[in-house]
């Protein structure tokens, strides 16, 4: 069974670049959502194991559409890594930063340390739901 991931960005070019990345490594099912307002029902919809959440979009930031997964019963739980251009791989040696328990990955990142880090999130949300 393959890795549901919902991919929120306003760059549509970005998002199907990594889409057609992602999907080529056969592992995922990535459905795009360019319209951040959109994100919520999206995810209700599509009931994505993880989300890759762009930090800034024009309607909603990444911290206020992460508020509303949080909000939502059925989505509080699912891992959210955040997306941003603000940092760079060398700000992150280790392909990630840390800030409030969020994640933040550069968009530069490699495909490679991406699944990476998708794989990670996903073990430490499962292992958190087993241990509650």
């Amino acid at each position: 069974m393959k890795t549901r991931i919902l991919l929120v960005d306003d760059e549509c070019e970005y998002s199907s670049m990594l889409k057609g990345r992602l999907e080529a490594a056969g592992y995922f099912d990535v459905r795009e959502e360019n319209n951040e307002l959109l994100a919520v029902s999206a995810a209700r919809e599509f009931a994505p194991d993880i989300v890759l959440l762009d930090v800034m979009m024009p309607h909603l930031e990444g911290s206020e559409v992460a508020a509303r997964f949080r909000a939502d019963r059925l989505l509080r739980d699912v891992p959210i890594l955040f997306l941003t251009a603000l940092v760079s791989e060398e700000d992150a040696p280790d392909g990630s930063c840390s800030s409030g328990g969020n994640t933040f990955l550069p968009k530069s990142l490699s495909i490679e340390k991406l699944m990476d880090c998708i794989a990670q999130a996903i073990a430490l949300s499962r292992r958190a739901s087993v241990a509650v």
